[in-house]
Parts: C-alpha cells; structure tokens; sequence
C-alpha cells in the first residue's frame, strides 16, 4: 500500500534525488548532497554540462532524457531559471506518476507556488530559494560549500505536507544553509528590495560610467558595481516575474534620489547630513 503524502517517511539518507538543471546552483547542491543521499541524479540539455558531471563524478548519473532520469525520482530539485522552472512543473505529471516531493530553487516565489498548487495530487510540491550565489554562472563555478550559513527561504504551496517540509529541512541541514518559512507574497515583495533592485542600481551606475572611469575604480566601485556582472539570462525572467513589486520599489529609490537632489542643490548640508546619518544607522541596524 502506498504511503500517504502527510506522512513524514521521507530520509534523505536512503532517497533518490534528481537535479533539473546542473548550472551554478544545481551543480553546488549537487556537490552537497552527493554524499548525503542514496542516489543523485542530474537532467540538463547542454551536453559539455553533462559530460563534466560525469567525468567529476558529480554525481551518480547525469542525462538528458527525462524519461530516464525522472523515473525513480524520490524528489525532484527544480534549478533552473524561473519560466523553466514553471515550464518543468507543467511538464512533470509526463514523467511522474508516482509519489513524489518537488523542491524548486526559483528566485521569485509567486509564480511558481501558483503552478506547484496545479499539479497532480502525487506530487508533493514546496517553493524554495536559497539567498546565495555568484555572478559566475555554470557548472564549473559550482562550490560545494556555496550554501553553508546563507538563508534558504521555504514558501509553501496550498498542497505542501508534513512530508515535503520535512524533506526541505533534511535538504537545508544537509547543505548547512538556514531555514526560513515565508509565503510566496512576502517573498517577492522583499526580494524586490534586497536583491531585485540592487541590480537595477548596479547595471545603472556602470551604464553611467564611461571607459575612461576604469583608471578610477576602487572598492567602493567594485562592491557597488558587482551585480551588473551577472548575465541578463539569469535576471530577465526575475525582473518580469516580480515587475509589479518591483516597480513600488523603483518609485520610493526615486523619491529618495529626488531628497538628495534638492538637499544639494540648495546646499541644505544640515538635511544632508541628517539623511546620511540616518542611512547609516539603518544599514548598521539590518547589516551589521
């Protein structure tokens, strides 16, 4: 008799896992859980990709066939960016039609909770995104220790059980990330501030800067600049997957710009300072 989904059986110890997209972030968990699960494999359509885990021995098996690669999967890890990833929910009831967990790794949480709750009562579907990363995409910058302290956000889809969370947990314990629940709501809304708009600002200041500026260039350029760096492939599908959060976001940066703007041109350095002290504290009250 099959077991019930609520029931939490799952152990990552003695599971199959499968890897939908074996870039940066699949090919970093991959590294971390190789060794913490009884079986791991790995689906990408890029064969240089696929040939490089094999040779690596990233993990147990790597292929480009669905079929093939779905077909004993005890949870499915969907690390692609976000339209595949809605794509591969769609795509899943195909290739799966026993129990399974599906765990994503999405950088916008709304539109992909919305197709997991579509699916099929076998699947077993819980959002995630883990807060790390590089501007170096592909399999060949994967770290093995990429998620070690970084939050690892959970939102839960309308069907969530015990089980999948409790799959999630055993994942984020195994990879030394921190767990943290969010709805998928509160999750683009904050994303749009903390990661969205910093590389909006980041492309717009090295947009700003001409050839010349690169004699100039210190840490402060750097650090601030960095994010433009990441490729345009990865940050479309988030910038129009969260437009509407995103936008309210624009709007009160621009407020504040405009601040600034009048406090300069009318050399009010009282005020300036004031808005400068008060960033400060701020930042040393979220950062620090």
């Amino acid at each position: 008799m099959e077991r019930s989904l609520d029931e939490p059986g799952f152990e990552l110890k003695n599971a199959n896992i499968a890897i939908i997209g074996l870039g940066l972030m699949g090919g970093s968990l991959a590294l971390s859980l190789k060794e913490n699960c009884g079986h791991l494999s790995a689906l990408d359509i890029d064969q240089s990709t696929l040939e490089l885990a094999r040779n690596k021995e990233y993990v147990n098996f790597a292929g480009s066939d669905p079929v093939e690669t779905l077909r004993d999967a005890d949870l499915v890890i969907l690390a692609c960016p976000v339209s595949a990833i809605v794509d591969w929910i769609n795509r899943l009831p195909r290739y799966i039609q026993h129990s399974c967990i599906v765990l994503d790794i999405g950088s916008t949480k709304r539109m992909i909770v919305a197709a997991m709750d579509a699916l099929p009562k076998n699947f077993d579907p819980v959002g995630g995104h883990a807060i790390c990363g590089k501007e170096t995409l592909s399999l060949n910058n994967a770290e093995r220790f990429l998620f070690q302290n970084a939050p690892f956000l959970l939102s839960p889809t309308n069907h969530t059980s015990n089980n999948a969370r409790n799959a999630a947990m055993q994942i984020i314990a195994a990879i030394g990330a921190n767990p943290v629940w969010v709805d998928a709501e509160t999750h683009d809304r904050m994303l749009a501030l903390t990661s969205h708009l910093p590389y909006l600002l980041s492309s717009i200041l090295t947009l700003i800067s001409p050839d010349k500026a690169a004699a100039f260039i210190g840490p402060g350029f750097r650090s601030s600049s960095r994010l433009a760096d990441t490729p345009s492939s990865m940050m479309l599908d988030v910038l129009v997957s969260n437009c509407d959060e995103i936008l309210p976001v624009l709007s009160r940066f621009e407020d504040q710009l405009a601040l600034i703007r009048k406090m300069l041109f009318e050399n009010d350095t009282e005020k300036l300072k004031n808005i400068l002290d008060s960033a400060r504290s701020q930042y040393q009250s979220l950062v620090k």
